[in-house]
């Protein structure tokens, strides 16, 4: 059993440094360049890629954002050919998350690649990746956690919540996501 925090533990941890320099620099140019991102009209898909790849994003060939999609840190995000994010995707993305080819991130899903350590008082931010591989389907409204992995050709379902591996061509859904099926060809 841990011990219970306390307020020094809180106050050691506001006190840490969780971003380096150039990060917190990249932070302040991103706040200007996302507002651009997001008064973008809704056909843009081209000119919002370049956005992001002005802020370091990696992205394939017609990969589709929309106005109202949120980009954290874009330079921690590696995106394949022709995959889309619906609006209002929400991508927490501290740590690196990685998108396969024509992999379909459904309306209001959100993608989390940050939590803190809960074993230690003082609660530590943790900066973990995510891994979405080929031809996967993150549904509306899903929930994509730190350190997890979706298997090619999987299906998350609409509000599922992935908290473990979702190993390829699996159809998981519910909270915490388990496996409905496999998916078929």
């Amino acid at each position: 059993m841990s011990k219970p925090r306390t307020s020094d533990d809180v106050c050691e941890n506001h006190r840490t440094q969780k971003y380096t320099l150039s990060e917190n620099v990249r932070r302040v140019f991103w706040l200007f360049g996302s507002m651009l991102f997001r008064i973008t009209p809704r056909p843009c898909f081209a000119l919002r890629r370049g956005l992001l790849r002005v802020f370091g994003a990696e992205l394939g060939r017609g990969v589709r954002t929309y106005p109202s999609t949120f980009v954290y840190f874009p330079w921690n995000l590696k995106v394949g050919d022709y995959s889309s994010f619906g609006e209002w995707v929400l991508v927490y993305n501290l740590g690196r998350v990685t998108i396969g080819n024509r992999v379909t991130i459904s309306q209001r899903a959100h993608l989390c690649a940050g939590t803190h350590d809960y074993r230690v008082p003082t609660m530590p931010l943790l900066k973990l990746p995510i891994e979405i591989e080929d031809d996967a389907w993150i549904c509306a409204d899903a929930f994509i956690g730190p350190n997890v992995r979706v298997g090619a050709r999987a299906i998350v379902a609409a509000r599922g919540v992935v908290v473990k591996d979702a190993p390829a061509d699996t159809i998981v859904g519910g909270n915490p996501a388990r496996k409905i099926k496999a998916r078929e060809a």
